[in-house]
C-alpha cells in the first residue's frame, strides 16, 4: 500500500506538532506509513525529533523507520507557533491541494488533513465552507453528495447541515436532501467500515422530535417522508427520535450512524464522548479522506502540550478504510 499523505494544515497551529507526535507513536500504535505535506520548517520549529525532507511519496518508505518524511510544497515564511497569517494560509492551501492530487493519482493511498484556519484562508480567496467541500470539488463530486461523518470508537454521527446559522437549518432541510444523505451514509458505511446492512437513526429537529407537531412540523413534513422513502429504497432507517435520548449507551447499540439535522446536534455528543480521538471522515469521495476532529489550537501551539490522539485515530482510520475499500472492490461490490 502506498503511504498516506497528511497535509499539515496551518503551519502556526498544532498540526505540525501532532503529526510529528503521531510519527513518534508509529510503532506502539501500529500506524501505516505516512508522510507530511507542507513546510518542513513548521515541524522543525516545534519538534526536536528526526525529520527528513523527501522529493516525493516514493521516498517516504526509505526514511519511515528513522525519521518523519516531509514533502515541502510551499514556503510558509516565518512560522511563529500560535500566530496565524496569510503566508501560513497559503502554505496550508498548497499542502491540501498537493495532498489531494497525490491521493487521487494513487501516489498516496489516502488523505489525512490537518486543521486549518478558515479565517486566514478566506483572506486569500478561499471560497469553500471547509476542507470537506474543497476536497469534494477537487475530486469532481458535488458538495451535496459528499457526507461529513464524525466517528469515535462507539459513535458515528452525520450532520445533515453543517456550517450554517441555526436559524437557517429548517429552511435548508428537504426530503431530497435527507434521502441523499441517507443513501450516501449507508453506502459509506458499507465501503469504508464493512457494515453490510447499515442501520441509520435520524434525530428530530425540535425538542422531543416535535411532539407530533405540537413543537414544530419538520418531523412530520420532512423527516418522516424521507425515512419512509429510504426504507422503500432498501435502507434500514428509523426515527425521527428526540435527540436528547439518542446518545446514551443503550440507544447507541441500536444504530450504526446517527443523522442529525444541524452541526451541534451531531458534534456535541461526539466531542463529549471522544474529544481526543474523534475523526472526521468524508463519505462519497473516490478517495479516502479523514481528519482529526478538532481545530488549529493556536492557543497551545508551540508549547508541546497538544494531544496527538485524534491525529493517530485519523491516520489509523484512513488505513483501515483504504483496506476495507479494497476488500469491497475485490468482492465486486463497487
Amino acid at each position: 500500500m502506498a503511504p498516506i499523505a497528511v497535509s499539515m494544515g496551518d503551519p502556526a497551529g498544532i498540526g505540525p506538532e501532532i503529526i510529528a507526535k503521531a510519527w513518534a507513536l508509529r510503532r506502539t500504535e501500529a500506524l501505516a506509513p505516512f508522510f507530511a505535506v507542507g513546510d518542513v520548517r513548521a515541524v522543525q520549529c516545534v519538534w526536536s525529533g528526526p525529520v527528513v525532507p523527501i522529493a516525493g511519496p516514493q521516498d517516504a518508505a526509505s526514511v519511515w523507520d528513522e525519521a518523519l518524511p516531509v514533502l515541502s510544497v510551499h514556503d510558509a515564511g516565518t512560522v511563529t507557533p500560535g500566530v496565524a497569517d496569510v503566508d501560513g494560509a497559503r502554505c496550508a492551501l498548497h499542502a491540501l491541494e498537493a495532498a489531494v492530487g497525490l491521493t487521487r493519482s494513487g501516489a498516496a493511498s489516502a488523505l489525512v488533513t490537518g486543521p486549518v484556519s478558515k479565517a486566514q484562508l478566506y483572506k486569500i480567496g478561499f471560497t469553500d465552507p471547509g476542507q470537506t467541500e474543497f476536497v469534494a470539488e477537487r475530486c469532481g463530486i458535488a458538495r451535496e453528495n459528499a457526507v461529513m461523518m464524525l466517528a469515535g470508537p462507539g459513535l458515528r454521527v452525520v450532520p445533515i447541515t453543517t456550517h450554517v446559522p441555526l436559524a437557517a437549518v429548517s429552511g435548508l432541510l428537504s426530503v431530497e436532501l435527507l434521502v441523499s444523505k441517507g443513501h450516501a451514509t449507508a453506502r459509506g458505511l458499507q465501503r469504508n467500515f464493512g457494515i453490510d446492512q447499515p442501520r441509520l437513526a435520524f434525530a428530530g429537529v425540535n425538542p422531543h422530535a416535535g411532539e407530533q407537531g405540537a413543537i414544530g412540523r419538520e418531523e412530520i413534513d420532512i423527516l418522516l417522508p424521507a425515512i419512509a422513502r429510504l426504507c422503500a429504497e432498501g435502507v434500514d432507517a428509523v426515527g425521527p427520535y428526540a435527540a436528547d435520548a439518542m446518545f446514551h449507551p443503550r440507544a447507541r447499540q441500536g444504530y450504526d450512524a446517527a443523522l442529525c439535522c444541524y452541526h451541534d446536534q451531531a458534534l456535541i455528543p461526539l466531542k463529549t464522548l471522544y474529544f481526543d480521538c474523534g475523526v472526521n471522515i468524508t463519505l462519497g469521495l473516490p478517495i479516502v479522506r479523514t481528519s482529526p476532529d478538532h481545530g488549529t489550537g493556536f492557543d497551545i501551539a508551540g508549547r508541546n502540550v497538544a494531544e496527538p490522539g485524534a491525529m493517530v485515530a485519523a491516520i489509523r482510520l484512513a488505513a483501515e478504510a483504504t483496506q476495507q475499500r479494497a476488500r469491497h472492490a475485490a468482492a465486486g461490490l463497487e
